[in-house]
């Protein structure tokens, strides 16, 4: 097993400290929203985080990729929402918009080296 950090793709380190950045904010959520936005958004960003570990393993990266750019899509919606209620100030929202946009380029960029790409559905 690799020790954190030591040889894992660029993003997983940066998404890993941006976790920890957006637990922390977590913590200061008034105790109401803690439960509501604080756990979705916790969730959010462990979810991703795992799923961009499995993709550094994983033989075909391709799903994996593509469900950690869904859920970086997730957790840029909840932070939006959590900005909106004035749970993170706006310093706290740019810095966050910033490090979303930086992963999710990342993780586009790993996908299309890799021959994937995001397919947006088609209009039925």
């Amino acid at each position: 097993m690799k020790p954190p950090g030591s040889e894992m793709p660029q993003v997983v380190v940066k998404w890993y400290a941006y976790a920890k950045w957006v637990l922390e904010r977590v913590e200061s959520f008034p105790k109401s929203q803690r439960f509501i936005l604080g756990q979705r958004l916790s969730n959010h960003v462990m979810d991703v985080l795992e799923t961009l570990v499995k993709a550094s393993y994983a033989k075909d990266k391709t799903v994996l990729l593509i469900q950690a750019n869904e859920g970086i899509e997730m957790t840029r919606w909840v932070v939006r929402m959590a900005s909106d209620r004035k749970l993170l100030a706006p310093k706290q929202f740019e810095f966050s918009a910033l490090q979303l946009n930086e992963c999710g380029r990342m993780v586009g960029g790993w996908l299309k080296s890799r021959g994937g790409g995001f397919q947006p559905p088609s209009p039925e």
